[in-house]
């Protein structure tokens, strides 16, 4: 089995840079107040995704900030896309932006996996106009590393007698699962390389990290990765949402409507056999302005509890808005999906819960937030135990 990871390079700053030729090898922001995407050109001076936006400027007063225009990129996405279909029949879309491609079986027809990696990047940068970075290996986590190595415009190709002298001479944090606050832990034992983490027994990582991130990071330190490329065209979300309407509403009520829409949701995921890595909080304020906050977790889950954990992280990071803005509506959702097949790395509903928390910690560093959702210490956040 070889699999490529194909990932567009700073795809709204790319697809802006490709449709106005005065910013091109230029600095490019999207977005104002806080930056959607930059330019690797901006990325030399420190600017990145989810940075505020004066900051980007301090960092870059010359740099060209640009509103996004998100039909523009859906088109690009569909017209990528349409190029990794015709590639292969078995395509796994992550984002707008990257996908997972089966090559495995093609030799006859189409050559080896490099050659067809060598073909998709040209086909898309003749029929789309976009740099695009592709990593070939034997497992989809490899690749994604690999994709990684190779950004921007790039192509890696791991041999199958080479994955681990590729892997591990990589930093910790090209893992999924590290996290800023994991790497802490990690470098404080001397664990800074993918080689050092794996020459450390599962059992200490356990002791070190807690069960799930330390089986996960165990099996991916070796790779051992044995999922496979998912296809279809089922639905990639499934939410609920409440409307609250006007007037104030207390934590209590907000956090109980919570809890019954993320109960619902996670019913209808065990029901339909899927599991997603990404929670979304949807919110719509007294004045009628939506927002939505969401966090990814390292593992693809359908536990109550894990995804109830995280909506509240996010719905407390939301709570002085409310105070001030108050809320007619509050929704929350889990998306990108898969199908929940028994695999190695298939964590249980106690370990999916500690995966969460690691990631919520990694994410806000705030032990009180953690605390507050966890262990009820914040009125407004009592942690009832539903069933999974």
């Amino acid at each position: 089995m070889f699999v490529l990871h194909a990932d567009a390079d700073a795809f709204f700053a790319s697809v802006e840079q490709r449709d106005d030729p005065r910013l091109r090898d230029r600095p490019v922001i999207v977005g104002g107040g806080v930056v959607l995407a930059a330019s690797y050109e901006a990325k030399a001076y420190g600017i990145r995704t989810a940075m505020g936006g004066r900051q980007a400027r301090r960092l870059c007063p010359h740099a060209v900030v640009v509103p996004p225009r998100f039909s523009a990129y859906t088109e690009a996405s569909r017209a990528m896309f349409a190029v990794f279909e015709d590639t292969s029949p078995v395509v796994e879309g992550l984002s707008i932006d990257e996908a997972f491609i089966d090559v495995r079986g093609m030799e006859r027809i189409a050559g080896t996996p490099a050659q067809i990696a060598v073909r998709l990047r040209g086909a898309v940068r003749e029929r789309v106009g976009l740099p695009v970075t592709v990593g070939v290996a034997r497992t989809k986590f490899l690749a994604k590393v690999a994709s990684g190595v190779g950004k921007p415009d790039g192509l890696v190709v791991v041999p199958p007698d080479r994955e681990l002298a590729f892997l591990h001479p990589l930093p910790v944090e090209c893992v999924w699962g590290v996290g800023p606050a994991t790497a802490r832990r990690l470098h404080a034992w001397n664990v800074r390389t993918v080689g050092q983490l794996a020459a450390l027994s599962e059992e200490t990582l356990v002791a070190m990290l807690g069960r799930a991130a330390g089986r996960h990071l165990n099996a991916l330190a070796h790779n051992r990765d044995f999922r496979r490329v998912e296809t279809g065209r089922r639905r990639g979300s499934i939410g609920s949402q409440r409307a609250l309407g006007r007037g104030r509403h207390s934590a209590e009520t907000i956090d109980a409507t919570l809890v019954g829409i993320v109960d619902r949701i996670t019913r209808r995921l065990r029901a339909a056999r899927r599991v997603g890595r990404t929670v979304v909080l949807h919110l719509r304020f007294g004045d009628f302005e939506r927002a939505t906050r969401s966090h990814n977790l390292p593992f693809a889950t359908a536990s109550t509890q894990a995804v109830l954990v995280t909506a509240r992280a996010l719905l407390a990071t939301a709570m002085p808005s409310i105070e001030r803005r108050g809320i007619t509506l509050i929704g929350c959702s889990v998306a990108l999906l898969e199908e929940d097949r028994t695999r190695q790395l298939l964590l249980g509903p106690d370990e999916a819960v500690d995966a969460a928390v690691d990631t919520i910690r990694d994410r806000f560093g705030s032990a009180a937030i953690t605390r507050a959702v966890l262990l009820g210490r914040d009125p407004g956040f009592s942690m009832p135990l539903l069933p999974d």
